[in-house]
């Protein structure tokens, strides 16, 4: 057991998510951590593979619940282990458990056959993990970030969901809805596939899924669209600010297209009208494919620089800067809905970038708008004390090595 205390009477910014404590056991390599954190964060030194990602992934997990990676909790357990589990005490979260002091705590057990996991909240268990959504909510900067510009639609697709649900409670209710009968819709697609029904009697059995769909995902596309109309300029500003020369745009992508005039909740209707349409035009397609092809879980962000597909023209450098840019709108829009800065985690953020781009980096931290604003809590994980910017030189350090933290 390792045990590092910070003091715990330094002032914290009442305008900030704060972590005041983290324990861990049998989380992915560490076996057993405690660790109070001061109001400013913390640095964690530590070479590849001894547990710098996974105590970033233990404090991003009170954001979502879940391995902010998509990993699954199977796969968090520690080597021989059957159950982790995780607690923190916390201020300035944003769920309906409340922005106070709160001690969380989050048990996971799994056997051969069954899985469980429970949520308490100062003792008390939360029945429905969606209430404990956005519990700590944080910011993770990784060099995997890079995914989100050069990977799949998928990758994009979970950034708006993830940051989405962490902040309208609305959005969470019809994203678990749309998942739902999105499963159900395409389970009646196999089945119509590998039946002799006549296509207007498979028509109809896959129509009854048609509405909730349409329901739950015109109210996830308009607030995709209204987070985009919102946040564009904003992420083209980052980019040039981080030091990007060629201009970089971003928009949302579906089909059909949505127009102008509907992106934001007052206007859902007409898309709940346009997913009725296309949903009922591409079921012959579907039949035969056995899958949804129209809704928002086939919608992309378009990322461009210069007007050419970001994730074909970019260099590595770019796409970066673009993902870190992401990152940055995503911390603005938490802070915006909450009205606190979220605890941001850096895990190398700063590899292959210059140290001119890592100064803009953290002057957009601290003043994204202009505005001073601080940085708020910082917890950063790097290799070597040397490659800590001189701007975040007065944080307190620590080592971690095979899953064990030590001062520095």
């Amino acid at each position: 057991m390792d045990v590092v205390v910070a003091d715990r009477a330094a002032a914290r910014d009442a305008r900030d998510v704060s972590l005041i404590s983290l324990g861990a056991r049998h989380f992915r390599n560490l076996a057993r951590i405690e660790l109070e954190l001061p109001a400013e964060g913390v640095a964690i030194v530590g070479d590849n593979g001894q547990g710098k990602t996974n105590l970033l992934e233990a404090i991003a997990y009170f954001a979502v619940m879940r391995s902010v990676r998509g990993v699954r909790d199977r796969d968090l357990l520690r080597f021989g282990a059957k159950a982790f589990s995780l607690d923190a005490v916390a201020e300035g979260g944003a769920t309906t458990l409340g922005a106070g002091e709160m001690h969380i705590t989050v048990g996971f057990e799994s056997s051969a056959s069954t899985a469980r996991k429970q949520v308490s909240v100062d003792g008390v268990p939360v029945h429905r993990l969606s209430d404990s959504f956005g519990a700590v909510p944080s910011v993770l900067i990784a060099p995997r970030d890079v995914a989100l510009v050069a990977g799949a639609p998928g990758e994009r697709r979970r950034y708006l969901d993830v940051l989405l649900a962490m902040t309208d409670r609305r959005y969470l209710a019809a994203l678990q809805r749309y998942r739902a009968a999105l499963v159900r819709r395409n389970a009646t697609l196999r089945r119509a596939a590998m039946r002799s029904d006549t296509r207007r009697d498979a028509g109809d059995e896959i129509a009854v899924w048609d509405g909730a769909l349409a329901e739950s995902g015109a109210t996830i596309r308009a607030a995709r669209a209204e987070w985009l109309h919102a946040n564009a300029a904003r992420i083209t500003t980052f980019c040039a600010a981080i030091g990007e020369r060629e201009r970089v745009s971003v928009r949302y992508a579906a089909r059909p297209e949505i127009p102008a005039e509907a992106r934001g909740s007052g206007h859902e209707d007409v898309l709940r009208e346009q997913l009725v349409h296309a949903l009922a035009d591409d079921r012959a397609r579907d039949i035969r494919r056995q899958l949804t092809h129209a809704g928002p879980h086939r919608d992309d962000l378009a990322i461009s620089l210069g007007g050419h597909a970001m994730r074909l023209v970019g260099s590595a450098g770019q796409q970066r800067t673009v993902a870190i840019a992401l990152r940055l709108a995503a911390r603005e829009t938490i802070r915006d809905a909450i009205g606190r800065l979220p605890i941001m985690l850096l895990d190398d953020p700063f590899a292959e970038l210059d140290a001119t781009r890592t100064s803009r980096i953290l002057a957009l931290l601290r003043a994204p708008t202009g505005e001073a604003q601080g940085l708020g809590q910082l917890v950063i994980a790097i290799p070597r004390v040397a490659e800590l910017p001189a701007e975040l030189a007065a944080l307190r350090r620590l080592t971690i090595r095979d899953g064990v933290l030590s001062a520095t």
